[in-house]
């Protein structure tokens, strides 16, 4: 292997050893209306001699003979503020492509253009200005550990905890991962993940691709009025656009991601682009991952602008996937992360979705943006246990079958009006109609009361049916002046499955005392409906099948919000945030218990035999969160964050206690370093690493002797959540290599990922191990090197 991949260095080097020049190309827009700014000012500040263009009648500029490797764009535009945009790498394979909104600036001066700083972790949308930031596709596939999934590279950020090497749940401050909203162009999707399962938001595997993405957002708390149905946080993921001048090609291959394929180009006549990639599934050729089964998993994403016409903008976009892995008792290790021993599984799961995005101008300050789409997520699920395991009269039995499916068709639609340059206003509706159809039957640790020798079946639920979800919201943002801004919004949501309406309040202002720092203050009420497999369980009564969680109301949380933002440096920055969450009309048990529906949702499966639940519980999360980033300059970056913080919850037992992911602090320290290489110093090694610590996740202990005697694992409940795995700590580094070509449009990047190279073994599970009757710790990954090669032409 080390021969190999030795050679692959060599044979790659040798056809670098000089540089040619890149493109920068794109779009300049007025940031409140996204009318085209015509003659703007776009030219580079790292070159020696002025490099600059204007942009033409649509706003769209081509910046070519660019240096490779990392350049300074300033874009500037009379009584705008000027916006400068750092680390702007350029490569020899792919043109880069630069859509970017500029604000005007309030305070006009007489011909003369009003600067600012650039905010470098500012959210896309505007009206975010509070635990909100954006993230890159570099930042994807730069940082080590990342596995190319955008879920675990919102782990490095403040305030989200991830110690989980199997599954990329996100918990963002102490809350749940059902509390995640998904959106995709501005829709929302259900959980957009290989292996995904009905109502979880994670899984091992993410079925979106990096390499499609344009700059999204992440939110984590009083999001504006425009998001609903969440209470943790919000992934706003937005698909780029191809390239509309030249057709370009991406071939890459990597261990989790799998072997890729990227096309994209122009396509008609009027500007428009297509963008399509596929990919396929190659971890289990390389034997990665925290199973001996092999995962099977495929996935197509694909974006087409159809240009500008007469009315309007048309935009199709859509991703769809699938994914199988069958674990067979025979073939499975001891330490199976999700198997055992005398039990053969077949999983499959499929995800999809597709869109239509219109937009049009609306005179010279108002835009009109509707899309339609629909989406879908399936997976099934059977497994068999062997009885007498090994003995003559060994057996075989279906123990559970699981048939879910859930089909949403959305309409979005809003109107966003520059009123002046102080105020921007956006109103709209979003209507879901969620489809369901869902069978979960199972007969683990039932009884035999039919005296067949067989414990009998249980239909958990059987429901095939839909509701919708209907959310109107108005919000606007409105700036008393350069160092007052206020963002305000309502949200209202409408449900025709428990027909309750509430309305939700959002607020946030931030004070610049100068041009270093920042004070913001936010605040929000959030709804969201209990998790689907909950609402749709099954409770015999009087030999009748009744669903009597269906009728529950909305979880309402309501989140506070202080930070504070210092400019330490020209690229050094301090983030703090202080927050506070309460939440009440969490789903408990009708009777005095530990149980609460807020220590659901870190896993495959909801609980289901909670039925009867009633809208009595409570819980708060609370804590503080630290930031200090070192933006990417002279060739490195720098990252930590802290995050202290409590989750606790009170069940209908009116006992508080923790929740599953009440870790109580998490750290992350990332860096990177760039070495350039080669005659013209365009080429370069690349040196990333991260280290996370956080404590352990909190678990409710096994009754030894009540198992053993029932044949099943028994939990002690009325100690539920008492006790706490060992602490998480993962260190990882990364070494890449990045190549362009001196003669041809061509790039090559490689890179090497030593994950958890101390080899530690953080704990995935206590649990009871029917085989050797006894409690038995199962373990997480240990070390293993992740790869990727990418051909861009």
């Amino acid at each position: 292997m080390k021969k190999v991949l030795l050679s692959l260095c060599i044979c790659l080097m040798s056809m670098a050893s000089y540089a040619q020049s890149g493109t920068i190309k794109g779009t300049i827009t007025d940031q409140q209306s996204e009318l085209p700014l015509i003659g703007a000012t776009v030219q580079l500040l790292n070159v020696e001699e002025a490099k600059g263009t204007l942009t033409d009648v649509d706003g769209y500029f081509i910046l070519e003979n660019v240096p490779l490797g990392r350049n300074v764009v300033q874009i500037s535009y009379l009584g705008y503020e000027t916006m400068t945009l750092p680390n702007v790498e350029v490569s020899s394979g792919k043109d880069v492509v630069l859509d970017v909104g500029v604000q005007e600036a309030i305070e006009q001066l007489n011909e003369v253009v009003v600067t600012a700083e650039t905010i470098k972790d500012q959210a896309q949308n505007e009206m975010a200005s509070i635990s909100a930031r954006q993230f890159s596709v570099e930042e994807v596939n730069r940082f080590s550990g990342g596995r190319s999934d955008v879920a675990r590279l919102a782990s490095n950020f403040a305030g989200v905890s991830a110690p989980d090497d199997s599954r990329n749940d996100i918990v963002i401050r102490g809350n749940s991962p059902t509390g995640v909203l998904w959106r995709i162009e501005g829709i929302p999707v259900p959980s957009p993940n290989h292996f995904s399962t009905f109502g979880t938001s994670g899984s091992p595997v993410s079925a979106l691709n990096p390499n499609v993405l344009s700059n999204s957002d992440f939110l984590t708390s009083a999001f504006p009025a425009e998001y609903g149905n969440a209470n943790a946080g919000v992934f706003d993921i937005a698909f780029r656009n191809g390239n509309k001048d030249r057709s370009e090609f991406t071939v890459q291959l990597g261990a989790f991601s799998g072997l890729e394929a990227m096309a994209e180009g122009p396509l008609g006549k009027n500007g428009g682009s297509y963008l399509v990639a596929g990919r396929y599934s190659f971890i289990g050729l390389v034997g990665a991952g925290s199973t001996a089964a092999i995962p099977d998993y495929q996935d197509i994403s694909f974006k087409v602008d159809l240009g500008r016409t007469k009315i309007g903008r048309f935009t199709l976009f859509g991703i769809g996937g699938r994914s199988n892995i069958n674990f067979l008792g025979t073939e499975i290790e001891e330490d199976d992360l999700f198997a055992a021993e005398d039990e053969d599984s077949f999983v499959n799961g499929s995800f999809g979705m597709v869109g239509l995005k219109h937009n049009i101008i609306i005179g010279d300050k108002t835009y009109w943006r509707t899309v339609i789409g629909g989406s879908f997520r399936g997976n099934t699920f059977e497994q068999d246990r062997y009885f007498d395991l090994g003995t003559a009269s060994e057996s075989k039995l279906r123990i559970t079958e699981v048939d879910n499916s859930e089909t949403r068709f959305t309409f979005s639609s809003f109107i966003n009006s520059k009123i002046n340059a102080k105020q921007t206003l956006r109103a709209g509706v979003l209507v879901e109609n969620m489809g369901t159809d869902a069978f979960l039957r199972d007969r683990e640790d039932a009884p035999d009361l039919d005296n067949n020798g067989e414990p009998d079946w249980f239909t958990a639920y059987d429901f095939n049916g839909s509701f919708s979800l209907i959310q109107p919201y108005v919000q606007t943002k409105y700036r008393l002046s350069q160092k007052i801004q206020l963002n305000a919004g309502l949200h209202g949501q409408y449900s025709t499955l428990n027909e309750q309406f509430v309305l939700e309040p959002r607020a946030s202002v931030a004070y610049s005392f100068n041009k270093k720092n920042k004070v913001t203050l936010g605040y929000g009420m959030h709804n969201q409906n209990a998790p689907l497999p909950m609402l749709f369980l099954n409770e015999d009564i009087n030999g009748e099948l009744v669903r009597t969680n269906s009728d529950l109301d909305f979880i309402r949380s309501q989140h506070y919000v202080l930070g504070y933002d210092v400019k330490l440096s020209k690229n050094w920055r301090l983030k703090t945030e202080l927050y506070y969450q309460d939440i009440d009309r969490a789903p408990v048990d009708p009777f005095a218990s530990s149980y609460s529906v807020l220590t659901e949702g870190a896993d495959f499966a909801f609980s289901d035999d909670k039925i009867s639940l009633v809208n009595e519980g409570t819980g708060f999360n609370r804590g503080v969160e630290i930031t200090i980033e070192k933006f990417y300059s002279k060739g490195y970056y720098a990252l930590a964050t802290a995050s202290i913080f409590e989750s606790k919850y009170t069940g209908s037992d009116d006992v508080e206690r923790s929740t599953p992911f009440d870790n109580g602090y998490v750290f992350n320290v990332l860096a990177g370093k760039e070495f350039k290489i080669g005659k013209a110093k365009r080429n370069a090694i690349v040196i990333d690493t991260k280290l996370t610590t956080s404590g352990g996740r909190w678990y409710t202990p096994v009754d030894l002797e009540a198992s053993r005697a029932a044949g099943f694992e028994v939990l002690e409940e009325e100690l539920a959540f008492s006790e706490q795995y060992d602490s998480y700590f993962r260190w990882d580094i990364k070494l890449g290599l990045k190549l362009n070509s001196g003669k041809r449009k061509v790039f090559h990047q490689f890179f090497l990922d030593f994950q958890n190279v101390t080899n530690r073994k953080n704990v995935f599970a206590r649990q009871y191990n029917r085989l050797t009757n006894n409690i038995d710790q199962v373990d997480q990954i240990g070390f293993f090197p992740d790869f990727l090669y990418r051909f861009q032409f």
